[in-house]
């Protein structure tokens, strides 16, 4: 039987926000981040790092939990990693371990270039970044799209469009289960909020490749076994090549810590040593 370990719900006024967040465990400070995924789907792999570590998960800006002053306002990797580095300092148990997903590794990378000395190692697990192709131009155009049609609110249409784009393949009852008819409506004003406000900042995020060379923090970029041909991995590719080194491979794909946590967190220990 699985213990389930206390978790501390807390909130931290920030410039622009309040932030939500938890904290499960004791011992050496990881945080879990994402953008848009909130705290509560890496609860998981969270009660299983947490029989040895200070695990820090938080919904970031403008997502469920954390809620801006003005909810017209972009949230940007720079904001987000400003977030994070207030939330490290504030619990005062860091260095930490950072491990980010998708937008959440963008805002990991930020970080890294902003507060390296917030971060012992920091895992940037499948950033979705156009940055680092040469058809830039092409690939925001694309998310112009997406952001015009989920705007138009042709909701199925948006989503169809983006795991076409992610080259995930994704059958149509499983979309139209996820993404139709009725849905929480918290689940609906966060996927609004990233559509308007958040998935252009964090594709066309630039990273600084001598700055994220030269850093103190160890630097891992991470990529899922299973997701060869995705557009994160030819993105964590470009970019690893770029910094000159290779990617570190985890379990399963794009949200491989959701679904199989157990597996996830045995890699996560073997990377972090």
């Amino acid at each position: 039987m699985t213990q389930i370990s206390s978790v501390a719900a807390h909130t931290l006024d920030v410039p622009g926000a309040r932030l939500y967040y938890e904290v499960r465990g004791s011992g050496p400070l990881i945080a879990l981040v994402g953008a848009p995924m909130a705290a509560a789907a890496f609860a998981p792999l969270a009660e299983l790092l947490a029989t040895d570590h200070t695990v820090l998960t938080t919904d970031p800006r403008g997502h469920h939990g954390s809620v801006l002053d003005d909810p017209a306002q972009d949230s940007t990797p720079q904001l987000r990693a400003d977030d994070l580095a207030r939330l490290i300092t504030h619990l005062d148990a860091g260095p930490a371990a950072v491990l980010g997903s998708s937008g959440g590794a963008v805002t990991t990378l930020a970080l890294v270039q902003a507060r390296p000395d917030l971060v012992t190692t920091a895992i940037a697990h499948e950033p979705p970044l156009h940055t680092v192709f040469d058809n830039i131009d092409e690939l925001n155009a694309d998310t112009d799209d997406l952001v015009a049609t989920y705007a138009s609110g042709d909701v199925l249409g948006t989503w169809r469009k983006f795991f076409a784009i992610a080259n995930i393949p994704l059958p149509e009852p499983v979309l139209e289960q996820m993404f139709g008819g009725d849905r929480d409506p918290a689940d609906v004003a966060s996927e609004a909020f990233w559509f308007a406000h958040e998935i252009r900042g964090t594709n066309t995020f630039a990273p600084d490749l001598a700055a994220l060379r030269a850093t103190p923090a160890r630097l891992l970029i991470g990529l899922g076994d299973d997701s060869a041909d995705q557009f994160c991995d030819r993105s964590v590719r470009a970019l690893t090549a770029q910094l000159g080194g290779y990617p570190t491979m985890f379990p399963g794909g794009h949200v491989g810590f959701v679904d199989d946590p157990a597996a996830f967190a045995v890699r996560l220990r073997e990377v972090l040593g």
